[in-house]
């Protein structure tokens, strides 16, 4: 019996690069963003939605919106002013890549 048991389980080891396995929810959070940024849905010095609202429209909570933002930040694809959010960097920006935003 624990043969067939394992068997169930080695489809998903069998294939790590899986476009459909699960993912963390940041992840999903962070992809959704970064598809909307690639797409033009935000455009250099737009702002994205705030924490509240990603979780809120990903069903989320607050810290898992803001691990997805941060990633972003880190990539270097937005950047946050404290008190103001976070904001779309303009690639063709020179120097810190904020743009006029």
């Amino acid at each position: 019996m624990t043969g067939g048991r394992l068997s169930t389980l080695s489809p998903m080891s069998a294939t790590p690069s899986d476009p459909h396995r699960p993912r963390a929810p940041y992840m999903r959070v962070r992809d959704a963003l970064a598809a909307d940024i690639a797409s033009g849905v935000y455009a250099p010095g737009d702002p994205i939605p705030s924490e509240s609202e990603l979780s809120q429209r990903f069903r989320v909570a607050r810290e898992t919106a803001r691990r997805a933002v941060r990633e972003l930040r880190e990539r270097g694809v937005v950047y946050t002013e404290w008190g103001k959010g976070s904001f779309v960097v303009d690639p063709s920006a020179k120097g810190d890549g904020r743009g006029d935003a």
